[in-house]
């Protein structure tokens, strides 16, 4: 999201852009994450739907509810890896930037972003610009659709059986193609 806003504004220096697994706009990531909750077995959407409207979020069952939808669309492994841990932990340590900003959540946008959108400027990018997500993401086809319809010079990539984490998922393929794109665009 960040490097959309920066391209747009069309910074001097700037070679290339890479946008991984990110929305062009909130309102269609939420859009995205409630077609993925409605996914969801029954029991699960119920009960973040009933924490939500407590604003329980920090209650064991809404936490659970959470994981299961992490585990089909932020990080489809077995074991979640540690930097993903270790990231979370971090953010959960001091929670005010993320929850004034998006929400409890990667899928309830409460917070002041959940109006951004960068999808009317998306013309004025002006590098090669390469778009990737996950098969699974939660960064669902609909939300980075904008930039592939939208930048002049772009490239998509969706890498196969991977969701959100796709850099921890498959990263040699998540790197492969990161480097592939910057070796095309290199301007040194």
């Amino acid at each position: 999201m960040l490097g959309a806003e920066i391209a747009v504004r069309r910074p001097a220096g700037l070679a290339s852009l890479a946008i991984c697994n990110s929305p062009a706009a909130m309102p269609l990531w939420s859009e995205a994450a409630d077609a993925l909750r409605a996914q969801l077995p029954g029991e699960i959407r119920d009960a973040l739907e009933r924490h939500e409207a407590d604003g329980t979020y920090d209650d064991p069952e809404y936490i659970a509810a959470a994981h299961e939808y992490d585990r089909r669309h932020v990080v489809r492994l077995p074991e979640m890896p540690q930097d993903y841990v270790d990231s979370v932990a971090q953010m959960e340590a001091d929670p005010t930037v993320y929850h004034t900003m998006n929400g409890p959540n990667e899928f309830h946008v409460i917070g002041s972003l959940r109006d951004w959108t960068v999808v009317d400027r998306l013309d004025r990018i002006a590098v090669p610009t390469l778009v990737l997500a996950g098969e699974f993401d939660e960064a669902q086809p609909i939300v980075w659709r904008p930039f592939v319809e939208r930048i002049p010079d772009v490239r998509e990539a969706v890498v196969p059986d991977a969701s959100h984490c796709t850099h921890l998922e498959k990263p040699e393929e998540f790197l492969g193609i990161i480097a592939g794109f910057l070796a095309e665009n290199d301007r040194s």
